[in-house]
């Protein structure tokens, strides 16, 4: 399994005066196995990146190529209904990301042991916490191992427990060499999960390495600018 991605220009935000586009001139590949974290400032391109390679935005150019069933956790509870339950919503986002029924009533009884959400399954979601949002989300996506597991800002919402577990299933999923691509702004976090990192800046690709020095060239550019 892997992505490829080339020359690919995002979904371009227009005005009166001149095009803008969130990313550009980028390529790189992704091989079976990568852990792959994006540093950069707030609005470096870095959700637009991920949300093209979520088919949430088409290019405008170049090309993307992905080999391998994809579960994007881009926004906490997206994708969730409001008035539906916690169970009901494992079957809705289930279905939409192409699983069949039985094999998600062959693991929700996981997923909501992992989430600790047994209290509170059968109570419509827009009750829920963000906390509670997160466990769920988190933990359906990583129970249906997915070829490509791709995470922006996903722990922002989690308590330091559940936290712990979370990182211990990504190890998990990670062994069995799956990929993951993830944006945190929690760069010991990057530094822990991932074996690569990618820096972006104003929407193009500054760097592409070792985890420990890319965050450190980029901790050190904030510093001095």
């Amino acid at each position: 399994m892997k992505a490829y991605f080339a020359s690919l220009l995002s979904r371009r935000k227009t005005s009166s005066c001149s095009d803008f586009f969130a990313v550009k001139n980028m390529s790189f590949t992704i091989k079976a196995g990568d852990r792959v974290g994006i540093v950069g400032h707030n609005g470096a391109g870095k959700s637009t990146l991920l949300k093209t390679l979520c088919r949430v935005y088409e290019p405008s150019g170049g090309t993307l190529t992905i080999d391998g069933n994809i579960a994007p956790l881009l926004e906490i509870g997206a994708g969730f209904h409001p008035e539906f339950t916690g169970r009901e919503n494992i079957f809705l986002n289930g279905a939409i990301l192409g699983y069949d029924k039985r094999y998600l009533e062959t693991i929700s009884p996981e997923v909501i042991a992992f989430a600790e959400l047994e209290d509170f399954i059968d109570t419509p979601v827009k009750y829920y916490s963000t906390g509670m949002y997160m466990r769920l989300a988190f933990s359906l996506a990583t129970a249906m191992h997915p070829d490509i597991l791709i995470l922006d800002e996903i722990f922002a919402g989690g308590d330091a427990a559940f936290i712990a577990k979370a990182r211990a299933r990504m190890h998990e999923l990670i062994d069995k060499a799956n990929i993951m691509i993830m944006v945190s702004h929690d760069h010991r976090l990057i530094e822990t999960l991932c074996n690569r990192v990618l820096w972006l800046d104003h929407g193009r690709l500054v760097a592409d390495g070792a985890p420990t020095e890319v965050v450190e060239r980029y901790l050190s550019s904030q510093t001095q600018s």
